[in-house]
């Protein structure tokens, strides 16, 4: 018999050829967020933490070497979709905060949403700190078939309280796990289940915004044991909590592999922003940490990984920031991003190790009085300007280190800048200072000065920008959000 091509048909395997039959199967995608995660305290950086789950598929993936967020985890426009960037509560621990009614605009769809256009099944574990002061900013009203965690900002690891109020959901259900259980294990079995329960014929999105490594320092004494050589009480509960979180990346990945989806996943794995000097976590040599605008609060621990990846197995240094994942990973599930957004779709660059997309970008802009997580900075090529006050964490530490003030400071806004500086440096703020990254990473020299030109021509760019921002919505907070309205649960359902 014989057989006859159409030339439609022809002209299709000619395509295929053409692009070396490249699978276009969508990849399931598992979009991994670790919580104030220090530049510092990953095993493929420094060899004393325990971290092998992260290190291989960092090492089989790309190494993300300037992948930038904001310095806390403030929302832009773009970073709304992600559903990675959530708002500051204003929480302290031993006080009932009332919270703000406030979640991220309804007019910007988040990832999940068009993902799910393009057939995913779509799921969120672990932290959303997104909004919750009405049912339609919670999860499962922003794209995603289910959620398993809390909406808050932070809680405990064991008791799932915050603030004087229980916060733990399974989607809408408020529950309460075992709670002599570590959260790293309730995740995992959450995460097991969602994964062996999957629909293969579909592909999977996973968005896990990890509760680790945030404060309050707490995890199983078998963990904190793994860095017994460690003489400083907190870093070495820190330490144990970076190889908990290790563990539960295991965990998916292991469960991945069990159900015959490893192979067709793609890995992203972003902090949040630096580590949090206060708390433990470790940025050295980077400058600064988590509340700075120097590059120790804002270059963060990044990588992809697996499927759809063409170069492997090196570190990428071209510019990547926190708004270009949502267009990047729609463009990797076969999506067409929006154009009018402030992200990059830098997808082409990461699978083929291309040039970055993006030359430029502010890494803040804060008109709050004072501002104390870094007033304004932008970087352009390879210099950086900022001006005002950078943020509480402007030295070098190193681990196990601590910084003089921060504990009685850390929540004082009447101290001078001086005190609010640690002493190791000998750093003084100068309103304005100007580093070339490139020659300068770790922003030991100020060149504002000798490069006056540079900074001028930095600043009026900035100016510009700045004429561009949407102004921060941060209301006072609303007693009618206390949990004891609502069982005792931090709950929907007040604004």
């Amino acid at each position: 018999m014989e057989i006859f091509l159409t030339l439609p048909v022809l002209c299709a395997l000619t395509l295929l050829l053409l692009i070396g039959g490249r699978d276009a199967k969508q990849p399931n995608i598992v979009f991994m967020v670790a919580d104030d995660y220090g530049w510092n305290d990953v095993g493929f950086r420094n060899p004393d933490m325990i971290t092998p789950n992260i290190d291989k598929l960092a090492y089989e993936g790309v190494i993300l070497n300037q992948s930038y967020v904001q310095p806390v985890c403030t929302p832009s426009r773009n970073a709304f979709m992600t559903g990675v960037y959530p708002f500051k509560a204003g929480l302290q621990h031993g006080a009932l905060l009332p919270q703000q009614a406030v979640c991220s605009p309804f007019n910007k769809p988040f990832l999940p949403q068009y993902l799910k256009k393009l057939g995913y099944e779509t799921h969120a574990i672990g932290k959303w700190h997104l909004g919750f002061c009405k049912w339609e900013c919670t999860p499962t009203y922003r794209g995603f078939d289910s959620f398993y965690g809390f909406y808050q900002g932070q809680e405990q690891y064991y008791n799932r309280t915050v603030a004087g109020g229980k916060d733990f959901r399974d989607d809408k259900q408020p529950i309460m796990p075992d709670t002599t259980k570590y959260s790293t294990y309730v995740y995992a079995d959450r995460a097991r289940k969602v994964i062996s329960q999957h629909d293969k014929s579909k592909p999977f999105y996973l968005y896990f915004p990890f509760q680790s490594v945030h404060e309050p320092i707490e995890v199983p004494v078998s963990y904190e044991n793994m860095y017994s050589n460690i003489k400083n009480e907190g870093r070495r509960k820190y330490s144990g909590m970076v190889t908990a979180m290790d563990d539960l990346v295991g965990n998916v990945t292991a469960a991945l592999k069990e159900n015959g989806m490893y192979d067709e996943t793609l890995f992203v794995f972003t902090a949040d922003n630096g580590g949090w000097p206060l708390f433990h976590g470790n940025n050295y040599p980077l400058r600064g940490g988590k509340i700075t605008i120097y590059e120790g609060g804002t270059r963060a621990t990044a990588f992809i990984s697996g499927k759809g990846l063409e170069k492997t197995g090196y570190t990428y240094n071209g510019m990547m920031h926190a708004v270009d994942w949502m267009p990047t990973i729609l463009s990797a599930a076969g999506g067409t991003p929006e154009k009018d957004i402030d992200g990059l779709d830098q997808w082409e660059s990461l699978r083929t190790g291309a040039p970055s997309k993006r030359t430029e970008f502010i890494y803040n802009l804060d008109d709050m009085n004072p501002p104390l997580q870094g007033h304004a900075a932008i970087r352009v090529g390879d210099y950086k300007l900022i001006e005002g006050y950078p943020g509480l964490y402007p030295g070098w530490y190193k681990p196990e280190t601590e910084t003089i003030n921060l504990q009685t400071k850390k929540n004082d806004i009447n101290t001078t800048n001086d005190e609010r500086y640690a002493k190791q440096g000998n750093v003084q703020w100068l309103g304005r200072e100007l580093y070339n990254l490139k020659d300068d990473p770790y922003e030991h020299h100020d060149l504002s000065l000798s490069h006056w030109d540079i900074a001028e021509e930095l600043s009026k760019k900035m100016a510009e920008y700045h004429k561009q921002m949407i102004p921060a919505n941060s209301p006072k907070g609303s007693a009618a959000s206390n949990p004891q309205n609502f069982d005792g649960y931090w709950s929907p359902g007040w604004c």
